[in-house]
């Protein structure tokens, strides 16, 4: 790890909000299910642990009309999903290899 004031190399939040009912929020976008599958990609890949990444629940992040999201820090990249083909790539690019996948970045 090359940071040794941070825990992890990656931290990764997605937005698990459930807004009332008409409100448009990540948790209607199916958020659950993709925090679990990105959870369990970390973990079956090997990067999940002290000194590599951390898959987190978080509540709002103040994007829904951006959503469903998720944010990845130390780097501070956010990112919109559609499928679990989208977290897989950034698995696989951002948190395995360093790599900002472009396609997915919301600003």
């Amino acid at each position: 790890m090359s940071d040794t004031a941070s825990h992890f190399s990656h931290h990764v939040f997605f937005c698990l909000n459930q807004r009332e009912p008409g409100e448009g929020c990540c948790a209607d976008c199916g958020s659950v299910k993709a925090f679990e599958h990105t959870k369990a990609k970390v973990k079956s890949m090997g990067l999940a642990g002290p000194g590599k990444v951390r898959v987190n629940k978080a509540g709002c992040l103040d994007r829904c009309d951006s959503g469903p999201l998720l944010v990845v820090y130390p780097e501070a990249v956010w990112y919109r999903y559609v499928d679990n083909e989208d977290l897989d790539e950034i698995v696989e690019r951002h948190l395995r290899h360093g790599e900002v996948v472009e396609r997915l970045r919301v600003e």
